[in-house]
């Protein structure tokens, strides 16, 4: 492998658009996700057996559609989400097309990880919410939300490390970013440096991201 130091400084540029390119792309879908796969994650859990909302035909339904989209590679929902991307955004090309693919994809992976914190969560301090009168909403928001949190925070974590090499796939297809950069350099050409360097930005990116969330799991598991 060569190393090309003044073709790396040469090319910092496109390296700092791409960069900002992945974080946009990873930004909007993980707000997205957020929006979205919170909520579902809490309704895929609290209507379930023996929960307060407990519905089976809702449960079954929402958990079929989230499994579905979860199984599809992210290749072929790049491909499949086409005639979507282009009605919401008029193009294919581009992070912001990209991130159409991104945050549908996220949603049900985040959706399954609130569902998996919300179920570590001690059933008995649910029934004595619900012996205490709570209503459902007030089970959600003052036991069920405060009780998971940390766990929730893991899940943001590990939604947006999957991102990052979502996000990296999607350059694949000219989704733009750091994938993007590596594929069209460090693939096509035969560019060693620009490889290296993409590879070595997002295993820091990662490490950085990880480090964060941890930090941040276990201050607001101390002060639960």
């Amino acid at each position: 492998m060569e190393f090309d130091v003044a073709h790396l400084v040469e090319m910092l540029p496109e390296i700092q658009t791409s960069f900002l390119q992945t974080l946009y792309m990873v930004g909007i879908s993980l707000l997205v996700s957020l929006l979205i796969g919170l909520p579902l994650g809490f309704l895929l859990f609290v209507t379930d057996k023996g929960l307060f909302w407990q519905n089976r035909v809702i449960n079954l339904v929402i958990g079929f559609i989230v499994n579905v989209i979860r199984s599809i590679p992210f290749i072929i929902l790049l491909v499949a989400l086409i005639p979507l991307t282009i009605f919401l955004v008029g193009t294919t090309i581009g992070p912001t097309a990209a991130s159409v693919s991104l945050s549908v994809a996220a949603i049900p992976f985040f959706a399954r990880l609130v569902e998996s914190a919300l179920r570590e969560i001690d059933y008995g301090v649910i029934e004595a919410a619900i012996a205490a009168g709570g209503t459902p909403w007030m089970i959600i928001k003052d036991v069920l939300l405060p009780e998971a949190k940390s766990g929730i925070i893991s899940s943001v974590t590990i939604t947006i490390i999957s991102l990052v090499g979502t996000s990296a796939m999607a350059g694949t297809v000219g989704g733009g970013g750091i994938g993007d950069l590596a594929i069209r350099f460090g693939y096509y050409r035969y560019d060693d440096t620009i490889m290296f360097t993409t590879v070595i930005i997002l295993i820091i990116l990662v490490q950085i991201i990880q480090v964060i969330g941890d930090l941040l799991a276990r201050a607001v598991n101390k002060n639960k």
